[in-house]
């Protein structure tokens, strides 16, 4: 163990801070953008590849880490990356994680002056694809390592482990398997990893899990084909007016799902009094909330994080563009349920078939595409306190906690796979436009990740936090 001085601490996370203030910050994570490592192309398996083998690897072997890059276990997935830092095998260890995969760039919707490929800052604003998701935040982890490991001659005082991946934007294909596999090499004692958004851009936070996702299809198809509406409308199915009442019976015009199958318990105890108190909202760039959409009888916190939802993210019938004068002989439509402990999620297909053709509907097919597990630490687990101490003595602020993400990362890997008690400590904010045209960082809040990741990767090295 070993022991410094509050003046030491604060050098180690200003020396981290000055990446910002040097240019260093900027020059790496635009490098990095740089990498077209869009996992929803075919055709970009070669920089999803590099981005590991010519950006990753190097920096981390930089720092002292012996890294390995190996196959997906799933038959034409993007590679992954392990890199291990053991100073001691009888220290504990710290295990995390990045993602280097992003959606599509879709340039031709940025706004003028930016562009997907191409690191821009506009104020406040850093502009390009993965700034928020991922490539900014595992750069703000790893640049206040590298300034830890400055400030301590080289030496943590602990072991690091990093896993990386390159399929995080289309499912983490292969990562649970992955994790199964190499248990013993991913082996360690706490989890802690930065992505997804804060509570808001003002607010510092941590997260201990995430809400799972189920994505399915919902589709109707009489084998029909496409027929003239006039010369058989009345006497022949019409696909899309079937899948809009079928629709109807799972959630109400108000956004509040109906089937005991889809729904989970309510929010109650610790975790329900975390969330009442959330502000969740209002800041530019937010969306305007809708106080009728829901479960309305809950607070705005505990409808974000501790309820299910079912959306509909996409929905088809003919051709909107082009419509013909004719019955479509096919409509879909794309659902994400999202889901917090206690959902019967892993029986959704039968659960929900069987409901449909209670309600009239057995031509609607359930289609499953895949998902992820909902997952919470207790937030009693001293590793949550141990993190929120630390960044609220780092940045002199408090800092917010919540019981889970709302949206869904693959934390169910390292919760359930690898038993391992998980923080998120995330570096972007609602608001980013992840996944759209125009994904941002925000400098302040890129400041200050670097500041609490410093003095957290510091504070590890002067007390290890209390076993469960």
């Amino acid at each position: 163990m070993q022991h410094s001085s509050s003046e030491e601490r604060q050098s180690a996370l200003q020396y981290a801070v000055q990446n910002i203030e040097n240019g260093r910050f900027f020059e790496t994570l635009s490098r990095r953008v740089a990498y077209q490592s869009e996992s929803q192309n075919p055709n970009a398996m070669d920089e999803l590849a590099n981005y590991l083998s010519q950006e990753i690897l190097p920096y981390l072997k930089s720092m002292g880490f012996v890294c390995e890059i190996f196959d997906n276990p799933i038959a034409g997935g993007p590679p992954l990356l392990i890199g291990q830092r053991i100073e001691d095998p009888a220290l504990p260890t710290l295990l995390t994680y990045g993602h280097g995969d992003v959606t599509n760039g879709q340039a031709e919707q940025w706004q003028e002056g930016t562009h997907p490929w191409q690191l821009t800052q506009h104020g406040d604003q850093l502009f390009g694809r993965g700034t928020a998701d991922n490539k900014g935040q595992h750069t703000i982890n790893l640049m206040a390592l590298e300034a830890v490991l400055a400030a301590r001659e080289g030496t943590l005082g602990y072991n690091l482990k990093v896993l990386f991946e390159m399929s995080e934007e289309v499912g983490s294909k292969g990562l649970e398997r992955f994790c199964e596999e190499h248990k013993e090499a991913l082996g360690a004692d706490i989890f802690l990893a930065s992505d997804g958004p804060r509570l808001n851009a003002k607010t510092p936070t941590i997260f201990l899990g995430s809400r799972g996702v189920c994505q399915f299809r919902l589709r109707c198809d009489t084998a029909n084909g496409a027929r003239h509406s006039g010369n058989w409308g009345g006497i022949i199915t019409n696909t899309a007016i079937r899948l809009q009442h079928a629709l109807a019976t799972l959630v109400t015009p108000h956004g509040r799902l109906i089937p005991d199958c889809l729904r989970a318990p309510q929010p109650e105890g610790v975790t329900a009094k975390m969330m009442q108190s959330l502000p969740v909202g209002g800041y530019p760039g937010d969306p305007e909330l809708n106080a009728n959409w829901g479960e309305t009888a809950l607070s705005v916190g505990e409808r974000l994080f501790g309820c299910n939802t079912l959306e509909v993210i996409a929905l088809g019938a003919g051709d909107i563009h082009k419509p013909i004068g004719a019955i479509p002989d096919v409509a879909e439509a794309v659902c994400h349920l999202r889901l917090v402990p206690g959902t019967d999620w892993q029986n959704l297909v039968t659960n929900l078939s069987t409901y449909l053709a209670e309600q009239g509907f057995d031509d609607i097919d359930v289609l499953y595409e895949g998902g992820y597990n909902a997952t919470r630490l207790d937030p009693s687990h001293p590793w949550v306190n141990f993190v929120q101490s630390s960044m609220a003595l780092s940045l002199n602020e408090n800092v917010t906690v919540l019981p889970n993400l709302g949206g869904t990362i693959p934390n169910h890997c390292f919760a359930d796979v690898l038993a391992l008690p998980t923080v998120w400590m995330p570096h972007s904010y609602p608001s980013c436009k992840q996944h759209a045209p125009d994904e941002h960082l925000l400098v302040s809040v890129a400041e200050q990740g670097l500041a609490a990741a410093a003095g957290l990767f510091w504070d590890l090295g002067e007390h290890w936090p209390a076993a469960r």
